[in-house]
């Protein structure tokens, strides 16, 4: 590449970057960026603290939340106990442990869930 062609290719990025400079220097995101880290930057001054001292604190924060969150993900599931129904009207009786079951559903759309569900017994 000839000198005076990476002249030019250099002048048109320096263009290009100072529109999106401008560009940028407009946008309110940026501008809340900037009063953050102003703010940020003033209170580690107050307390004399440095950027390493806020990033351990942090990562403190978010290790004793990582914890929690771990111990309560390790909770014993919930044992769904089997039900027996007995529908009054016809006899019939299913024992299911869950609400999928084809003919309880039929039973709930018919006689309503409220009411299908008063003939349910918890077996052990």
């Amino acid at each position: 590449m000839s000198l005076i062609n990476e002249y030019r290719t250099i002048e048109s990025n320096i263009k290009a970057l100072q529109q999106r400079l401008e560009g940028l220097s407009q946008d309110s995101n940026l501008q809340r960026e900037l009063e953050f880290e102003g703010k940020l930057h003033g209170l580690m001054e107050n307390y004399q603290k440095s950027a390493q001292d806020v990033l351990t604190l942090l990562q403190a924060g978010q290790a004793k939340a990582a914890r929690t969150g771990k111990a309560a993900s390790t909770a014993p599931k919930r044992i769904h106990r089997a039900k027996q129904y007995r529908n009054p009207h016809t006899g019939e009786t299913i024992e299911t442990k869950g609400g999928n079951h084809k003919l309880l559903k039929e039973w709930k759309n018919q006689w309503g869930a409220e009411t299908v569900e008063s003939w349910a017994t918890i077996q052990d």
